[in-house]
């Protein structure tokens, strides 16, 4: 019995190490991610790794920022570029997934089925508070409608990943 307690508090103590680990992660590429310039580019991407290379001890030669990306593995690298690229504009109810590396910018209602936020108006809006109205097309004409979901071509130049 007493094996048994140990066990699942272990067990619990490595659950509370991993989500505290996913949290802090994830404030520390939000609270940093408008710090490399240009932003909404792959090079915001690489020099964000570089910089969080650096900061944990490595040199900046080639190989050790490879040994550091080969480090960190698909699966967290996925879930940091994800956070890196999207953004919540809360006070528009509008959520934004501009990664350079896709076609388009996605920008969808933060609940569900919501008409009411989706419009050209607020999806203007966040498209200048966010900078990106200067890598897409601000005029709503060459936008596609989908369901609950609105995506924007990146401008010519910003694509080629």
């Amino acid at each position: 019995m007493r094996k048994e307690h140990d066990v699942m508090k272990k067990t619990n103590h490595a659950n509370i190490q991993a989500k505290l680990f996913d949290f802090a992660l994830s404030e520390l590429v939000r609270s940093q991610r408008n710090s490399f310039a240009p932003i909404w580019t792959i090079d915001s991407w690489v020099k964000f790794l570089i910089w969080l290379s650096l900061n944990c001890g490595l040199p900046g030669d080639r190989d050790s920022l490879e040994n550091f990306a080969d480090a960190l593995g698909r699966p967290l690298t996925i879930r940091m570029r994800k956070i890196f690229y999207e953004r919540t504009i809360n006070e528009l109810g509008l959520h934004l997934i501009a990664d350079p590396a896709e076609s388009n910018v996605l920008i969808m209602p933060v609940e569900g089925d919501r008409d009411d936020v989706l419009t050209e108006k607020a999806c203007k809006q966040a498209l200048v508070s966010t900078g990106l109205h200067e890598r897409v097309s601000i005029d709503s004409v060459n936008w596609k409608s989908h369901d609950q979901l609105i995506s924007i071509a990146w401008n010519s130049s910003e694509t080629g990943c």
